[in-house]
């Protein structure tokens, strides 16, 4: 949905951060909606969103990390590849000064779609 100016308001959710964080939270972008062309994107809970039959995954920029949130079922089916990082029930945390795991979410992503249409 775009406003007057044509500017997405996800655009301006990343605008908001430092270049390197912005080049970080692009990249994230553009993975997830490259694998789910079919999505819609909006602002959730303060945060980039992405929706295919209720929400799929979140992410945002916090001070020292992304913050990736795929529902508790994303974080528990990816336990083992998710040891090296902080994690929460809902909550994955990859540190901004390490290289983020694009593929790992590329896994998480579409294992949240796979859910979603089987559940809806």
């Amino acid at each position: 949905m775009n406003n007057k100016t044509g500017i997405q308001p996800i655009d301006e959710y990343i605008a908001a951060f430092p270049e390197e964080v912005q080049e970080k939270l692009i990249s994230i972008y553009r993975l997830i909606a490259g694998d789910v062309p079919e999505a819609t994107v909006k602002i959730s809970y303060g945060m980039p969103t992405f929706v295919l039959n209720g929400n799929l995954v979140h992410f945002a920029a916090f001070k020292n990390h992304i913050g990736f949130y795929p529902a508790p079922s994303g974080i528990q089916a990816f336990q083992e590849e998710l040891a090296g990082y902080k994690t929460s029930k809902g909550a994955i945390q990859f540190p901004l000064d390490k290289p983020v795991p694009y593929e790992l979410i590329s896994k998480i992503t579409a294992f949240r779609v796979a859910e979603n249409v089987k559940n809806n």
